[in-house]
């Protein structure tokens, strides 16, 4: 495994272990979120770029415009989270009451 592959792994799973260790508040389970999509991103991008094939060119474009429609949605939750609840604990969340 290169340094660049190790790299990209190991920046994912730090993303994965803060989202499941960090779950008190939605905005920092968007940013480890936000952290996973990034990894993904550079990593699809150096795949794409050492692989020459002009059909995964557009690939990590298209991946960046899904990660900031994510971002947007959540974004948009968090405030309307804000706005019902008065905070964004996950805990307060209840997926039974709306």
């Amino acid at each position: 495994m290169t340094t660049t592959y190790f790299l990209f792994t190991t920046a994912f799973l730090l993303g994965i272990t803060g989202f499941s260790a960090h779950r008190t508040h939605l905005v920092s389970a968007l940013l480890c979120i936000e952290a996973m999509m990034l990894a993904l991103f550079l990593a699809m991008t150096t795949l794409s770029t050492n692989i020459h094939l002009p059909a995964t060119a557009m690939m990590p474009v298209i991946l960046l415009a899904f990660s900031a429609c994510e971002a947007g949605t959540g974004l948009a939750l968090l405030v309307a989270t804000a706005r019902t609840h008065g905070s964004d604990h996950l805990q307060s969340l209840n997926l039974l009451q709306c």
